[in-house]
């Protein structure tokens, strides 16, 4: 058997010499023939080295650490390896996830039990002498318990009929049951699981049905749409305040409208259907709206800023260096994600181990000092101070070195490293904004994030059958996701809503996520 080829690494430098060096021996047509051999080779290396990054990102997606933390990304093999004395490492303490403690249940109903004997006062029945006193903190006990989704009461009102004039008498209802069929509760719920949590109507209908309380998929679209319109002034109103953010993190991912799939592509040839993610930063508040459609990024971006205010100082933008992010004419101060500059570095570490762990690990610094800005709760000016002491050193090693790598040809452009320090330099600027403009954030990932509600809807659900049941699926996540951020209970919210429509759409500014519990109307 011939023996297993030797593979040597070349640089292209090393075989530009060795070309160099074989022209003057060797004819013409030779030297052009292992010229062109050359040249094939180090195109496949390349070709070879694209396609091992591309079909490692897959299997990460796939069946890898989804977690792209330094630790993870730097584990070898031999970590795993038995390297104590007996061959085995101790095994290590698995975490818990730990239990709530009874303050973590704050939509819980909470029920006051005092004793049956004693009161706050009494002797003690133990020492006599003592008095006996309440203690601050009393014994709590959690029980939970289990419903369905959609409950269902069957009233049967006795009804009598006088046997000579035929009067019917009809047992009078309770005033607890309500006059239509569905209470409100049941629109909430119904909204709450398809737009929060991705569980497809026909999911909802088939589990209800095994329960003995049926609930059709149509009847569910039905509740979900007049609910969808009664909840719309709000929404409005809170475009029209997230328009005045001073902070914008935007993002989108693929969408799906039948009703668009069908008519093919639009005049100016775009076929795509996109799901854009919008998170306005106002004050310490954060709005997080959705807009499903033809649209980019940043053309609803675009849109939004139709209901700014003139004058007003242009805002920050966070988004990825994708071009479709900015509109035309849209006056921003651009700040790009440092997380996907990292993370084409995170791609080809396995061939690029220790240039790739140089960058992850000044990374690695800044993202340190960032945390210390958030723990101790400094304000923009003072972060800014801060990260320009202590991150900036740190930046500027990176910018030395990324150069370095390129101007003296030590990597090669067009591979996988190449192409990730181009990215770097290319948007070092908007990269770096955090360096010169206070508030500006690192990254994009608290958007990212917001849009996996998305995703997780479109997985689910597959599709929105038209441009109107994507707007009300927009509406319900906007509002929903906004809850989450202002610490609001989503479906409190959605209740007061639907049982105060007048009010709602009389006065929406009232009735927006963090102010809506001063406008409910007091019981009589």
């Amino acid at each position: 058997m011939p023996d297993k080829p030797r593979r040597i690494d070349l640089t292209p430098e090393d075989i530009k010499t060795l070309l160099e060096r074989v022209k003057p021996v060797v004819s013409e047509g030779d030297y052009e023939a292992i010229k062109a051999m050359a040249d094939t080779i180090e195109a496949l290396s390349q070709v070879r080295d694209q396609k091992a990054t591309s079909i490692k990102r897959l299997l990460n997606l796939l069946f890898g650490q989804k977690s792209e933390k330094k630790k993870k990304v730097f584990k070898k093999p031999e970590d795993d390896d038995d390297d104590l004395e007996g061959g085995k490492k101790p095994p290590k303490k698995r975490k818990g996830h730990g239990r709530n403690g009874a303050s973590a249940y704050t939509g819980a109903e909470k029920v006051v039990i005092n004793h049956e004997s004693l009161k706050h006062g009494d002797p003690c029945p133990e020492c006599i002498n003592g008095k006996v006193y309440r203690c601050k903190i009393p014994k709590t006990v959690v029980r939970i318990v289990g419903s369905p989704p959609l409950q269902g009461t069957v009233y049967e009102m006795e009804r009598l009929r006088c046997n000579l004039c035929g009067d019917i008498f009809t047992a009078t209802p309770p005033e607890d049951m309500g006059t239509k069929k569905y209470d409100e509760t049941a629109a909430v719920t119904i909204a709450l699981l398809k737009y929060a949590n991705g569980l497809p109507f026909y999911r909802l209908e088939q589990f209800q049905a095994s329960l003995g309380v049926p609930a059709p998929a149509s009847t569910q679209w039905e509740l979900a749409q007049v609910l969808g319109l009664q909840v719309k002034p709000p929404y409005m109103e809170m475009l029209k305040q997230a328009a005045q953010g001073r902070l914008f993190h935007i993002d989108d991912t693929k969408g799906k409208i039948l009703s668009l799939i069908k008519e093919g592509e639009t005049e100016n040839g775009r076929k795509g259907i996109f799901t854009t993610g919008i998170l306005s930063k106002i004050g310490d508040r954060t709005v997080v709206l959705y807009f499903t459609g033809r649209n980019h990024a940043g053309e609803n971006l675009k849109e939004l800023f139709e209901n700014r205010i003139h004058g007003l100082s242009p805002p920050l933008l966070m988004c990825d260096a994708l071009s479709r992010n900015i509109s035309e004419n849209l006056q921003v101060v651009l700040s790009n994600c440092l997380t996907h500059g990292r993370r084409n570095f995170v791609d080809v570490v396995s061939s690029f181990p220790e240039e790739c762990q140089f960058v992850i690990e000044t990374l690695a610094g800044v993202y340190h000092n960032d945390q210390i800005s958030k723990d101790e709760k400094m304000t923009p000016e003072e972060r800014l101070a801060f990260h320009q002491t202590e991150s900036k050193p740190l930046m500027d090693a990176l910018y030395l070195w990324l150069n370095k790598q390129l101007d003296e040809k030590l990597v090669e452009p067009n591979s996988g490293l190449g192409k990730a320090i181009s990215y770097m330099l290319n948007h070092w600027k908007p990269l770096t904004r955090f360096l010169t403009v206070p508030g500006a954030p690192l990254d994009n990932n608290v958007c990212e994030r917001a849009l996996k509600k998305a995703i997780i809807h479109r997985k689910n659900s597959l599709f929105y059958k038209t441009e109107n049941g994507a707007l009300i699926g927009d509406i319900f996540m906007s509002l929903i996701q906004t809850c989450s951020m202002v610490k609001e209970n989503p479906f409190d919210y959605l209740l007061a809503l639907h049982r105060n429509p007048s009010q709602v759409a009389e006065n929406p500014e009232n009735w927006l996520p963090w102010n809506f519990r001063h406008a409910i109307p007091s019981p009589n």
